[in-house]
């Protein structure tokens, strides 16, 4: 499988990557700046130049030619409102949009749990974001794309146990992001496991089971 990954560089991009590389697929990381580069490149991945604020659907359409899934995993990361609609939000419809005209129609996005930072002072600019990523969700949902949103809980860098939660609803919780890049590994394989939306946090399932109970069901 050829997987063109936006947030390459991410936290649970560059893990996707590792995972996605040692079962023999080929990952292109689209980046902006030479240090994201060259973490794409430690992962195993082919960098890639790209910028979901600058480039046309019609550039991005281009650089996703010949790849057979997109796996969208990119954000703002606190740098802004701004920022946030630009790249969480409007820059989503753009990667789908050009997933579309490429005519890669498998698309997994990573969203947000909806009861993130709950029990927490979230102020304006993360209220902005959960509105944002939500209707990035919508938005991609109205597709014709072969999608799946992952939504996972608060994103832990310990390492990873290997098993987790996953459904249509679960309870909120934690969730290693060496897990949540597992489990998508497991999902890009799953053909029938599509236009679902899966919450995901730490629980006591394998990580490849799950994916496979949630593409039975």
């Amino acid at each position: 499988m050829k997987v063109f990954q936006i947030g390459a560089a991410g936290g649970v991009g560059r893990r996707l990557t590792q995972l996605l590389i040692a079962r023999g697929d080929s990952v292109t990381g689209m980046h902006r700046g030479p240090a994201q580069g060259e973490t794409v490149r430690e992962a195993g991945g082919t960098p890639l130049i790209g910028d979901l604020i600058t480039d046309a659907v019609d550039d991005l359409a281009q650089k996703m030619q010949g790849h057979d899934a997109v796996v969208f995993s990119a954000g703002a990361h606190g740098t802004g409102m701004d920022k946030t609609t630009l790249i969480d939000g409007k820059g989503l419809q753009k990667a789908a949009d050009a997933a579309a005209l490429a005519e890669v129609t498998r698309f997994v996005l990573v969203s947000v749990f909806p009861d993130a930072l709950r029990g927490g002072e979230a102020g304006e600019g993360f209220e902005h974001y959960i509105k944002v990523k939500k209707s990035a969700d919508v938005y991609l949902t109205r597709t014709d794309l072969d999608w799946l949103i992952v939504r996972p809980g608060t994103l832990l860098d310990s390492p990873g146990s290997g098993r987790v939660t996953a459904g249509p609803a679960v309870e909120y919780g934690d969730v290693h992001r060496d897990d949540v890049a597992a489990f998508i590994d497991a999902a890009l394989h799953e053909p029938r496991l599509n236009r679902v939306i899966v919450e995901l946090t730490s629980g006591d399932t394998p990580v490849a089971d799950a994916a496979a109970q949630l593409a039975a069901a």
